[in-house]
């Protein structure tokens, strides 16, 4: 059995997601990389099927009709047969070294008889455009080289929410807790971070630089415009999260808390989008979606609302206007916008 199945979602990847592929090559045979060709028009399907026959062992190269990027994580999931799962999209890669010794580390952990729920990673946020990159790490958030469980998590920054490229799931997990992403929707990786977590039980933190996350291309997701353009699927995905999980009945404390405190970002997130367009229909979006919240589940919006960032996307006029614009300033530092 592989040790870590890697799906990379490809649309129209052709241009850059060779790079994705060679830097997890590097895994070897403990590796299996599954392709998703998410009905690309372009030579990505090509250059799929290439690798999958120079690299039998490790690579599997999957067309499908497009389903968008959390259908092609779906595909991924289906076909893995490997112990853990992670994504790695086409336009990043990750750092060779730093793979060898998440390997290394989950081989060993097996070899003990260890149960392991989730590996977390640092990531680096990569723009060559400006010839620099930032590190995101969790070391005061989490105990290093260890098995841990949310009763031993620390405090989390803002900065430092487990995000999708930080994360490796155990890939029986994933399948068991039921998760399905939704088809032709941005954003679904908040899901994939998000619905799992009561079902972990087990985590492990390598301070490794694993995940290179490359920021600058205008087609991005997470580009301002795109993020604005976008806005009712980032509404839709904060709407499923809020339905996914009952948070308020998770009796862990922290596990709790920080789930909270996700779906805070999630809300602010989608607050600060709507007013920074300041028309009437996003400013109605955005009280609908705060209500949305508040029929779901009262005590979720109270502990929401009450927390500073929820409270600042509600304050009325010109003046809560203009905290938002500082908050918002504050956002593209803390949540990596683009």
């Amino acid at each position: 059995m592989k040790l870590l199945s890697v799906a990379i979602p490809c649309y129209n990847s052709a241009a850059y997601m060779e790079h994705a592929i060679k830097t997890l090559i590097t895994g070897g045979n403990d590796v299996e990389i599954i392709i998703v060709d998410d009905g690309s028009t372009d030579d990505t399907a090509r250059i799929a099927d290439e690798y999958a026959a120079k690299y039998p062992a490790i690579i599997k190269s999957i067309h499908q009709e497009n389903g968008g990027h959390g259908e092609a994580v779906n595909t991924g999931l289906h076909h893995a047969k490997g112990l853990y799962f992670k994504v790695v999209d086409s336009d990043d890669w990750v750092n060779e070294a730093a793979l060898l010794k998440v390997l290394n580390t989950l081989r060993e952990l097996v070899e003990d008889g260890k149960s392991l729920d989730l590996m977390i990673v640092n990531y680096v946020y990569e723009k060559p455009s400006l010839n620099k990159h930032k590190v995101m790490d969790y070391k005061t958030a989490l105990p290093q080289d260890k098995i841990f469980s949310w009763n031993d998590i620390m405090f989390f920054k803002q900065s430092q929410q487990i995000i999708m490229h930080a994360a490796v799931y155990r890939t029986k997990l994933l399948k068991n807790c039921g998760l399905k992403l939704p088809k032709h929707t941005f954003y679904v990786d908040n899901i994939f971070v998000y619905q799992p977590l009561p079902y972990v039980k087990t985590m492990y933190y390598l301070d490794v630089n694993l995940y290179r996350y490359f920021i600058g291309r205008e087609d991005q997701s997470v580009n301002e415009k795109n993020m604005i353009k976008r806005i009712d699927q980032q509404i839709r995905i904060t709407k499923i999260m809020i339905d996914i999980n009952d948070v308020i009945s998770i009796k862990n404390k922290k596990l709790r808390n920080y789930m909270i405190k996700y779906l805070c970002m999630m809300m602010t997130v989608s607050s600060v989008y709507l007013i920074k367009e300041n028309t009437e229909e996003s400013l109605a979006k955005k009280q609908e979606l705060w209500n949305y919240l508040e029929k779901a589940n009262k005590k979720l919006y109270s502990k929401i609302h009450n927390r500073f960032l929820g409270r600042t996307m509600n304050l009325p006029g010109k003046v809560g206007r203009k905290i938002v614009e500082i908050g918002y300033k504050i956002s593209k530092k803390i949540y990596g916008f683009s």
